[in-house]
């Protein structure tokens, strides 16, 4: 019978302390079946994503093991960090990977859900497909005034806000002090993160095609997506959060702002991957320009994009399906 494997993508408030952040993988990697894919810790944001694929029936011992590391550093009442959180523990999301259904997936996150909450007593919100109400789809609604704004809110059972941002399961419909919450969360796929630097080191234009590309009447409202100046890297970043990469494509997207920037005067000197990625979308990007992966050689695959889309500091072991590969002995 055919492996099943789903992956997870928790994100827990701690990206400055490298002991920390190093126990929590090492914790997660104890379990049978897991796989790490990428370990993204970020200081500013004082956050670390924490990518890997497990066997379903693994998950939540995976996430059990994680919590217990997280519980043990972090601390909410003293946490900062410039990315919105809720929690120490902040989203644990489940996607299917191989072989197992969007049914299944949902399943598994009700499952993680409850077993975190039996476990620690924190409370749990259930968001994407799991969500208990419409507004609760959305992590943004959620984490709306961040742990400290919540935290408050919830004090006060009397607040006209208090029944729609209460927790899904929770010991007193509060937060805890030390803990917070934790969003678990199914859905189909998760974002793909793709930058596109154009040659202009003046920020406006690319904070001005930002805007544009997230636009209802110029772009598509599945991305999301700022202009910055990224400290190391050529010109400047039309920073893209993808969501339907289907939908979108990486090239399409590339074309697009290299037109939009052309307009302005100036043009697309290259591109960058974020994180991981699902296979499909970097074999779509390679058939663009005349080249078939032959499911084995994923040197020659990036090497097509870093020839013809100018990607940059991309490596094969962001591809998700890189790491189902079978073992060579």
């Amino acid at each position: 019978m055919s492996k099943k494997y789903v992956l997870a993508v928790p994100n827990f408030s701690e990206g400055q302390r490298s002991d920390v952040v190093n126990a929590v993988v090492d914790a997660v990697k104890q379990v049978e079946s897991v796989k790490v894919v990428a370990v993204e810790p970020e200081h500013n944001f004082n956050r670390t994503v924490l990518t890997f694929i497990v066997d379903p029936k693994h998950c939540e011992e995976a996430m059990l093991k994680m919590a217990e590391a997280v519980y043990k550093d972090v601390n909410m009442e003293v946490q900062k960090g410039d990315h919105p959180r809720i929690g120490a523990l902040d989203t644990f999301p489940v996607f299917p990977l191989q072989n197992v259904t969007i049914e299944e997936t949902q399943e598994l996150a009700e499952k993680l859900g409850v077993s975190l909450f039996e476990h620690f007593k924190v409370p749990i919100y259930f968001s994407g497909l799991n969500a208990r109400t419409e507004y609760k789809k959305s992590n943004i609604n959620i984490r709306r005034g961040q742990y400290e704004g919540l935290k408050a809110l919830l004090e006060d059972k009397n607040h006209p806000d208090y029944g729609t941002r209460k927790p899904d399961l929770s010991v007193d419909g509060k937060l805890d002090a030390k803990m917070g919450a934790c969003t678990v969360t199914a859905d189909y796929e998760g974002l793909v993160a793709y930058n596109v630097f154009v040659e202009s080191e003046d920020v406006s234009i690319a904070k001005e095609i930002a805007k544009l590309v997230k636009s209802k009447e110029h772009g598509w409202l599945s991305i999301k997506s700022v202009g910055f100046k990224d400290e190391g890297k050529p010109g400047t970043a039309v920073s893209m959060n993808v969501y339907n990469c289907a939908e979108t494509p990486l090239v399409m997207l590339c074309d697009w702002v290299n037109k939009e920037a052309q307009l302005r005067g100036t043009k697309v000197i290259g591109t960058e991957l974020v994180g991981p990625l699902h296979l499909k979308y970097v074999e779509a990007a390679a058939k663009e320009f005349g080249y078939e992966f032959n499911g084995r050689d994923y040197d020659e695959l990036v090497k097509v994009l870093e020839e013809n889309m100018g990607l940059i500091d991309f490596d094969a072991a962001q591809i998700i399906e890189y790491h189902l590969q079978p073992v060579t002995p």
